[in-house]
């Protein structure tokens, strides 16, 4: 059966960006990818502006050289500890719906879904909001650029050395963490190194940390200045060495080109198409753009094969529904406790290797809420929520100290849903196609019920009603989990 461009467009909508959006998803038949392509590069090709929520957190905090001094030599009372972490942990939640908001409005569509794929990639959990929000500017403003620039920029993050301890990395006693994580799952992945390939990187690693500010700093006289052997090479290198020589791997590249094609194209990866986009991404010099492109503007990306089979993420459920449904949350915040209880928390992954993905997306209790989520949106639906369990006691205080709050919020009436714009989609289609069209727009895969069975639970009343009606009831099956 030949795929409709419709079909084909909202794939690429689903698989680059968020979704369609109400305003242009009546326009998606006339377009084709290609022409969309183009939209979707050239407005995500500005840098986006930094999501600002944290002012460095110890100068906002403390005022006064001897002050300082204090943070400098751990000298803080219990309580300046906890009035500090509460204040980095509100700022998150702050930087969490400022970020999700830009992936449903912003028109930079592209640049959001490969800055979420990165967030993922780059997998960092830190309690100093003021470090995650600059750590999240670095992965935003390089997202569509180079895989080494952006390589380099994480590494040297106060964030990401401070999640895997290179602050403790120092001569005499190295610290294999960090240049463990680095080959394990930012480039090579496993299986490619030895065991003495990670300890005489640990090495070139030393004196690699931050200073209270979050600025990258190199400290000479932590730094092992011997000679080392990484992947056969012997010199007197240090981390910056480390990660030339790690990308001069083509290993490297099959190894993102493998994440990217789970992420965008198929959870059953082609080999031959693997090989061939690794190939190129190694030899343009692990230019992501001209990756995405190679992905985006093929013929194969579109067979049928590769359409409606990948489970949306949690992230990606919620802001897809939004940007379909405009609406106006009563209470910010609620979004927080759907991340939560669906399982993925932005800034907030499960360990170093970030979320899973696939079908781990899906249990008995997520794929009830799921199933209920665009109800509890549009008709004010009352739901009893249990988060997941969560071993990390910091990620369950944050989320477990709103939990009644953030249920009454929801409970008091969820949204307010801009439904005439929703209902301009369909104001040329003839009433006998209305359901058919409205079921092309909402999945991208058929739905098992019959029309006539979907019919009979759609309100009749009048077009206004029977658009929403079908709309929401669509969006509550199992299919549209998919895209």
């Amino acid at each position: 059966m030949a795929v409709s461009n419709r079909i084909k467009n909202q794939h690429l909508l689903w698989r680059a960006a968020f979704g369609p959006m109400a305003e242009n998803a009546a326009s998606l038949e006339k377009i084709s990818p290609k022409q969309l392509w183009q939209r979707l590069l050239s407005s995500s090709a500005a840098t986006p502006a930094k999501l600002e929520v944290s002012q460095n957190l110890v100068d906002g905090f403390f005022n006064g050289a001897k002050e300082f001094t204090k943070i400098e030599k751990k000298e803080l009372s219990p309580e300046q500890k906890k009035q500090l972490q509460q204040m980095s942990r509100d700022d998150l939640k702050s930087l969490n719906i400022r970020w999700l908001n830009e992936m449903i409005n912003s028109e930079a569509q592209l640049r959001e879904k490969m800055s979420l794929f990165w967030h993922g990639h780059f997998a960092c959990r830190v309690i100093n909001s003021y470090y995650q929000q600059e750590l999240l500017q670095l992965i935003r403003e390089n997202a569509l650029g180079n895989f080494k620039e952006l390589l380099k920029a994480v590494s040297k993050s106060a964030s990401m050395l401070q999640f895997l301890n290179n602050q403790q990395n120092k001569k005499q006693h190295p610290n294999e963490n960090f240049a463990r994580e680095v080959m394990e799952l930012f480039t090579m992945g496993r299986g490619n190194y030895t065991e003495n390939d990670v300890k005489e990187a640990a090495r070139a690693f030393t004196g690699w940390g931050f200073n209270l500010q979050g600025d990258f700093q190199f400290r000479k006289m932590q730094h092992d200045d011997g000679e080392k052997t990484i992947l056969g090479k012997t010199g007197n290198w240090n981390g910056d060495d480390v990660l030339d020589i790690l990308l001069s791997q083509q290993q490297t590249a099959n190894f993102i080109c493998r994440k990217l094609y789970v992420f965008l194209v198929n959870e059953t990866v082609d080999e031959s198409k693997l090989t061939w986009l690794a190939n190129r991404f190694f030899k343009n010099g692990y230019d992501i753009k001209l990756l995405l492109e190679d992905i985006f503007t093929s013929d194969w990306f579109y067979d049928e094969k590769n359409i409606g089979i990948i489970i949306k993420s949690p992230i990606v459920l919620l802001a897809g529904i939004r940007r379909l449904l405009p609406m106006e949350l009563e209470s910010d915040q609620a979004q927080l406790l759907f991340q939560r209880v669906l399982g993925q928390v932005l800034f907030y992954p499960p360990n170093v290797a970030g979320w899973p993905g696939g079908k781990t997306w899906i249990d008995s209790s997520s794929l009830m809420l799921r199933l209920r989520l665009p109800q509890i949106l549009s008709a004010n639906d009352v739901m009893d929520l249990h988060p997941k369990s969560d071993d990390d006691a910091m990620m369950g205080q944050m989320m477990d100290m709103g939990m009644k709050r953030l249920k009454a919020s929801v409970q008091g009436g969820a949204a307010k849903i801009d439904w005439p714009s929703v209902t301009a989609i369909f104001e040329k289609v003839a009433r006998e196609n209305l359901l058919q069209q409205i079921a092309a727009t909402v999945l991208q895969t058929p739905t098992r019920s019959s029309n006539t069975m979907l019919e009979k639970y759609l309100n009749q009343e009048n077009r206004e009603n029977f658009i929403k009606s079908a709309i929401v009831n669509l969006m509550s099956t199992p299919e549209y989990q998919l895209c």
